[in-house]
C-alpha cells in the first residue's frame, strides 16, 4: 500500500512539473518568425541570386578576364568578350542557373570584384527559361542591390 501511494505522489509531482514548466513556455515569447512578412538576418557571406555589379561612373566591372567561366565546376556560366572602345567587355554574359551550385568559386576568382552573390535568396520561377540569367539581368539584379553587396564586401573584407 505505502509503494502505490509513493508511485502516485510521484507520479503527481512529476505532472505538476511538467505543467509548470509547460505553462513557462507557452507565456514566453516566441522562437520562430512570420516568414513571409518577418525576415531572419542573412550573413554577409551568403550566396544567393548573382549580380554584376558597376562601378560609381556606371561602368560595368566586368574585363571579361573570363577566370570565373575557368573557376565554375558547374560549367554554368558562358562568356563572350569583344573590344570596345580599346578595352576589352563582355558582349554576352549567361550564367545557367539551373547548373550553379552556388559554390561562389566565380565570386572568389573574379579580381575586379565584378560578378558576386548577392543577399536575396527568393527567387522562385514558373518556367525553366527565366533561370537562365543574361547580361541585363545580372547588370539588373547588381544595380538593385548595390549598397547591400557593398556593404556585405566590406564586412566580409578582414577575411578575404
Amino acid at each position: 500500500m505505502k509503494l502505490g501511494f509513493a508511485i502516485k505522489s510521484l507520479f503527481l509531482k512529476e505532472f505538476v512539473q511538467a505543467v509548470f514548466l509547460s505553462m513557462r513556455y507557452f507565456f514566453a515569447p516566441k522562437a520562430t518568425i512570420n516568414y513571409p512578412f518577418e525576415k531572419g538576418p542573412v550573413s554577409p557571406r551568403f550566396r544567393g541570386e548573382h549580380a554584376l555589379r558597376r562601378y560609381a561612373s556606371g561602368e560595368e566591372r566586368c574585363i571579361a578576364c573570363k577566370l570565373c567561366e575557368a573557376t565554375c565546376p558547374a560549367q554554368a556560366i558562358h562568356i563572350e568578350a569583344a573590344p570596345t572602345n580599346g578595352m576589352r567587355r563582355t558582349t554576352r554574359y549567361d550564367i545557367d542557373m539551373t547548373k550553379c551550385i552556388f559554390c561562389g568559386f566565380c565570386q572568389e576568382a573574379c579580381p575586379v570584384e565584378a560578378i558576386v552573390e548577392g543577399p536575396n535568396f527568393e527567387y522562385a520561377t514558373e518556367t525553366r527559361e527565366e533561370l537562365f540569367y543574361d547580361k541585363q539581368r545580372l547588370l539588373a539584379n547588381g544595380d538593385r542591390w548595390e549598397r547591400e553587396l557593398a556593404a556585405n564586401i566590406r564586412m566580409d573584407a578582414p577575411w578575404r
